[in-house]
């Protein structure tokens, strides 16, 4: 008898131990009694009542959960397709997989949720993510889709599940949404992927003529602008040439006028001193003078002589 009372004592000890939780550093914990959630502890040792009157549930809420949405090859589906596998808005059939990272929020609301609805958290977030997934590609083409969907298909996810996600009441926040595959399906991806080649090298020599048109029209503005400093250059010395022979004829004229009143040779005088410079200048060009005293004939000149001189043709 005393052992049977010992045996009870034991049972009655472990049972109550059963009440005794040890909650991790990354976790929180929900208790429920009789499914009424009474507390929600944090990491740390913590005492309650015995199974079968409290429940504990452990929620690692510092943990970063991952989920693959969309495209499975392996899995069919009511349509004899492979999952994930979208239509267009151009009626072309499109290959989409998602990777969804979400975590467990850490609001009492949050673990209330989450704790509620755990089992069904991960189906549910791939069937919220998928319909995003699909009302984006129904809007495009399989063109626009593939090209920028790598890029523009995440965002659009991410705010529908920001509307969406709410209304499901999962306790969980979603942290970010990638494409891990774009693709045409296997039998026409050949074709897509030499369109897409093709486009690439239509890109590529677009770039090649654009950076050529500026680079020619780079040389044209060096060029213009060099010959604008060679013209303006040249008219300024121009110009200060011009002045300058204008100023000297000007004092030449006035030097003429003011010996003209004083001496009726004047004129001669001009003209041999112009005569000079023009022989001079012959001269310095490289040119040939010669007197022309000897053609002369009976006091006349002799102008097919004078031309035969000159090298000119004779009339």
């Amino acid at each position: 008898m005393p052992k049977l009372r010992y045996l009870l004592l034991l049972l009655a000890g472990a049972y109550l131990a059963t009440g005794v939780y040890q909650v991790g550093p990354d976790e929180r914990a929900v208790v429920r009694r009789f499914g009424r959630v009474v507390a929600r502890p944090g990491p740390g040792l913590g005492l309650g009542l015995p199974w079968g009157v409290d429940r504990v549930d452990r929620v690692p809420v510092r943990t970063v959960r991952q989920i693959r949405v969309g495209y499975e090859p392996e899995t069919v589906g009511v349509a004899g397709t492979p999952t994930g596998q979208m239509l267009t808005g151009d009626q072309n059939l499109v290959n989409v997989q998602l990777v969804i990272d979400y975590a467990i929020g850490e609001t009492d609301e949050d673990l209330d949720n989450y704790v509620v609805h755990r089992e069904q958290v991960d189906t549910t977030l791939a069937r919220a993510a998928e319909a995003a997934a699909a009302e984006w590609t129904a809007a495009r083409t399989i063109d626009q889709a593939l090209r920028t969907g790598s890029a523009m298909l995440p965002a659009w996810v991410m705010d529908r599940l920001g509307e969406r996600l709410p209304e499901l009441r999962l306790g969980i926040r979603v942290q970010r949404a990638s494409v891990a595959l774009i693709a045409a399906p296997d039998e026409v991806k050949s074709a897509f992927e030499a369109v897409d080649q093709a486009q690439t090298t239509m890109g590529t020599r677009e770039t090649q003529a654009l950076q050529e048109r500026d680079q020619r029209l780079s040389q044209a503005a060096a060029l213009k602008y060099r010959l604008a400093q060679e013209a303006a250059q040249y008219r300024d010395e121009q110009l200060k040439q011009a002045e300058a022979d204008a100023a000297a004829f000007r004092n030449e004229l006035a030097a003429f006028r003011r010996v003209a009143k004083t001496n009726p040779d004047a004129l001669a005088f001009l003209w041999w001193a112009e005569t000079h410079e023009t022989l001079d200048a012959l001269k310095a060009a490289g040119g040939e003078t010669r007197p022309i005293d000897h053609f002369l004939v009976n006091g006349e000149l002799n102008l097919y002589a004078v031309f035969d001189f000159f090298g000119l043709p004779r009339r």
